[in-house]
């Protein structure tokens, strides 16, 4: 029975304890939280990232801003640059070519499926003769003899 009674006393204690943290925290003002300060957008932007309001990192990213081009997007160097572009998919259709795998194509005649007989349209499906896509190595004849 005393331990009973020291539970339910401490119950009591930490239940007063959450709902005074809980109404301190709302007692607090947002101006006293978050206050406001003296500065406008105009002088963050002027300090930047650096938190520094100096006129030489300003003169810095100026002098950055100057020295960039613009992306050149003509369409004609890029195709062509592309035949000579190494991908990830080049290099392995190239080193690894796929194996034939023949399509099958099988024709499901109408019928009626499920516990209540839905009557189902005949439809055509089309699967690979073998499970997996199979690879040949580097240097196989991937051709028909």
């Amino acid at each position: 029975m005393p331990r009973l009674r020291l539970t339910n006393h401490a119950l009591k204690i930490g239940t007063y304890l959450v709902i005074a943290l809980l109404g301190s925290g709302c007692a607090t003002s947002k101006d006293e939280l978050l206050p406001h300060g003296d500065s406008n957008m105009m002088d963050v932007w002027n300090q930047g990232s650096s938190g520094s309001s100096s006129a030489s990192s300003r003169q810095l990213l100026d002098a950055r801003q100057d020295l960039r081009r613009p992306l050149q997007t003509n369409q004609a160097e890029l195709d062509e640059n592309a035949k000579f572009t190494r991908t990830a998919q080049n290099e392995i259709y190239s080193q690894f070519k796929r194996l034939p795998n023949p399509d099958l194509v099988m024709y499901v005649f109408p019928h009626l499926a499920g516990s209540d007989p839905a009557p189902i349209p005949g439809y055509t499906t089309v699967f690979p003769l073998y499970q997996r896509v199979q690879y040949a190595m580097p240097g196989e004849r991937t051709e028909a003899y």
